[in-house]
């Protein structure tokens, strides 16, 4: 974080300008990478610093990290930068792991790291007006108005861990969470819905 977008950083992404240059002048395919470490209020400038000087490169950016004193959440310090990356324009997210810069990740550490990049993406997307993205938070609103357990473990975008965790603390043949039981607001709001309503005057 200290040295975010110092001379060194520029400098190199003026270099990383020329060979966009060279690569499209002979033909070839590139994207940019992007800094890794980035503190939140540098990151906007960051990406559009590199879309003008890459000329509009496809650029992807690993996380960027937002502070350098997450270990072990390194994954969501990045999905945070990510967000604001994605927002200010990066093409691509790069995911990263809870065990960056502690050692190799395992399968599972893997699998966080990609939720919590897929989460950071679909909030770009939300946040950009895409329809498909606004569709399914439309979707999993819907389902938890209605109580639709089956429907909110489809829409998330980790099913498997949504699953879990409900079924850890559900209570037999109830219909609504553990976080407000008999207090449901859906509960409660269904029922006012449901009842009938009183006669108008003209």
């Amino acid at each position: 974080i200290e040295d975010a977008s110092d001379a060194a950083q520029v400098a190199e992404l003026v270099e990383l300008g020329r060979l966009v240059k060279r690569c499209r002048e002979a033909g070839v395919q590139c994207m940019v990478e992007g800094p890794g470490h980035v503190p939140l209020h540098e990151v906007e400038a960051n990406v559009r610093m590199a879309k003008g000087i890459t000329r509009g490169a496809p650029f992807y950016v690993l996380g960027p990290l937002v502070t350098d004193v997450a270990a072990g959440y390194d994954h969501i310090a990045a999905a945070i930068g990510g967000a604001v990356a994605g927002l200010a324009g990066a093409d691509f997210l790069c995911y990263v792991t809870p065990r960056e810069h502690l050692g190799l990740p395992t399968v599972e550490d893997v699998h966080k790291g990609v939720v919590v990049t897929r989460i950071a993406a679909h909030a770009v997307g939300l946040a950009r007006g895409l329809p498909a993205a606004r569709e399914r938070d439309l979707r999993m609103s819907r389902a938890r108005r209605a109580l639709d357990w089956e429907e909110q473990m489809r829409l998330a975008l980790d099913p498997a861990e949504a699953r879990r965790l409900f079924g850890e603390r559900q209570v037999e043949g109830e219909s609504a969470c553990t976080m407000c039981g008999d207090f449901c607001a859906m509960r409660f709001i269904a029922a006012y819905l449901e009842r009938p309503q009183a006669p108008t005057c003209d």
